[in-house]
């Protein structure tokens, strides 16, 4: 028996397989897609069923499991009623019309009200944030709730971590979340899990892959989540992760490359809803209900503090409703009506977060962004190049932080009427593939003192001008095409 198939019998085979998966993804990809997302798929399956087919299959959905999806509903469930019975929120009938509006969209999307008689804190300064952590640790009485994106137990984060086993040494409830792939890239991350174990700490590593244990998903899926909780009534998030501002690696150390972050420090009825957020991801994570009742100590006098601040925190993520975070930005830039001055490390818009800022420019807003002038990430950045010159030519004014620093806070301010800050990046995969966490504080103090920080990002940064940004030569725009396509692969 000849076992040996024809050449010419084999080209029809391939070539059948390629036209049936051509016709398969005309019918499939497009579904619940963006037409942007859909056409990047198609294309590539189009050049190449195969391996493309092979590529989506693997990278394509966002399925997350039904035991995740199930608990994650019930936690998102549970939070909205708790809500409801809690005296906690802020009358938005007191806010613009705009704002009031956002408020309301925002606790559709992610169940979480606006609350008020809040004290909000910024912190630019990298070692004085986990300064301050550790202080707050070191007077827990209840619970501490830690929950980074990347996590690392170096010489700059070590005092954080010995103060949680202080306090697990005084009885107190610790739990220490982190993402399973983004704190494993990081030199050290088996050193830390041995460390850990040795530890009373509460553990658990977020969306794990382990596909010996039959837990496997799409590997880019993040948890990007960056929350410190202690006693329920002091809180931390923005975008700092806990590890020293290096990250760890030698290339970073020899450049001289450091991460530039934003916290803010909150006490509050919003500490709460801070803490049902990192609840409901230790649910997901381990089944596990967490008593979230509050223990308050004395009050804290503090210079920086803005006092009676309406806060509301929005959480976002693959199995919440669709995109929270990218709704309530497009919404906010859209209601600018003087200024609109936004950070973020990967600006990487989708349709419309492009052309809510290119038009808000052209109606006349003054508009500025603020990024690296140098990417940590290659395709990133080249990604975000591509949209320059449309932000240029629409009036955007773009800010450049300059190298080696790597400009990686998280937040913008429309008009004097609002401040948001956070985890999410402005690009795709913050929108449809990370879990984030956003705060939104309807505040004149508050963005009064968010423009003392991006006045210092101005006065450090060199500003880009399109004649500047036309002298690229034709390869590196060629570059920033290819690498602006893969991006929309979500």
């Amino acid at each position: 028996m000849n076992l040996l198939v024809p050449s010419s019998t084999l080209g029809w085979i391939v070539f059948g397989v390629d036209m049936v998966l051509r016709l398969v993804a005309l019918g499939i990809i497009p579904g619940n897609r963006k037409p942007s997302t859909g056409m990047a798929w198609l294309l590539l399956i189009m050049i190449e069923p195969i391996i493309g087919f092979s590529i989506f299959l693997l990278l394509g959905r966002t399925r997350l499991g039904n035991r995740r999806i199930t608990r994650q509903r019930t936690a998102l469930a549970a939070i909205h009623e708790r809500s409801e019975l809690l005296p906690l929120s802020f009358d938005i009938t007191r806010l613009p019309a705009p704002m009031a509006r956002v408020a309301s969209l925002n606790r559709h999307l992610g169940s979480l009200p606006l609350t008020g008689g809040n004290e909000i804190e910024l912190l630019p300064d990298y070692h004085e944030t986990i300064a301050e952590m550790t202080a707050e640790i070191d007077r827990a009485r209840s619970h501490v709730h830690v929950q980074f994106y990347i996590t690392a137990w170096d010489d700059v984060t070590d005092p954080v971590f010995q103060a949680l086993i202080r306090a697990t040494a005084r009885g107190v409830d610790v739990r220490l979340l982190f993402d399973h792939i983004g704190s494993r890239r990081i030199p050290g991350y088996q050193a830390m899990i041995k460390r850990l174990r040795a530890t009373d700490i509460a553990w658990h590593p977020m969306l794990p892959i382990k596909p010996l244990q039959g837990r496997f998903r799409r590997p880019d899926l993040r948890n990007h989540r960056k929350i410190l909780v202690v006693d329920g009534s002091v809180g931390f998030t923005g975008s700092l992760n806990l590890t020293e501002p290096g990250y760890n690696k030698a290339a970073n150390h020899r450049l001289g490359r450091e991460w530039v972050e934003l916290m803010v420090r909150l006490e509050g009825p919003v500490v709460g809803a801070l803490n049902s957020v990192f609840a409901s991801d230790w649910y997901v994570e381990t089944g596990q209900v967490v008593d979230l009742v509050p223990v308050f100590g004395e009050p804290d006098a503090r210079p920086e503090e803005v006092f009676d601040v309406p806060c509301q925190v929005v959480p976002s993520g693959p199995g919440i409703v669709a995109e929270n975070n990218l709704r309530m930005f497009t919404t906010l830039i859209y209601a600018a009506t003087e200024r609109i001055s936004l950070t973020s490390p990967y600006f990487v818009p989708d349709e419309s977060l492009l052309y809510a800022v290119t038009t808000a420019a052209e109606r006349g807003v003054d508009v500025e962004l603020f990024v690296s002038e140098v990417s940590d990430q290659f395709l990133v950045g080249h990604a975000q190049a591509s949209y320059y010159r449309a932000l240029l030519q629409a009036g955007v004014r773009i800010y450049q932080y300059p190298a080696p620093y790597i400009l990686h806070s998280k937040h913008f301010t429309i008009d004097d009427e609002v401040a948001v800050v956070g985890s999410s990046n402005m690009d795709m995969r913050s929108f449809a593939l990370n879990y984030e966490v956003s705060l939104m504080m309807p505040d004149a103090a508050v963005v009064a003192k968010m423009r003392e920080v991006e006045d210092t990002y101005r006065r450090l940064s060199k500003e880009l001008t399109l004649p500047d940004w036309e002298l690229r030569p034709a390869r590196t725009r060629y570059v920033d095409n290819v690498a602006r396509l893969t991006a929309a692969l979500q």
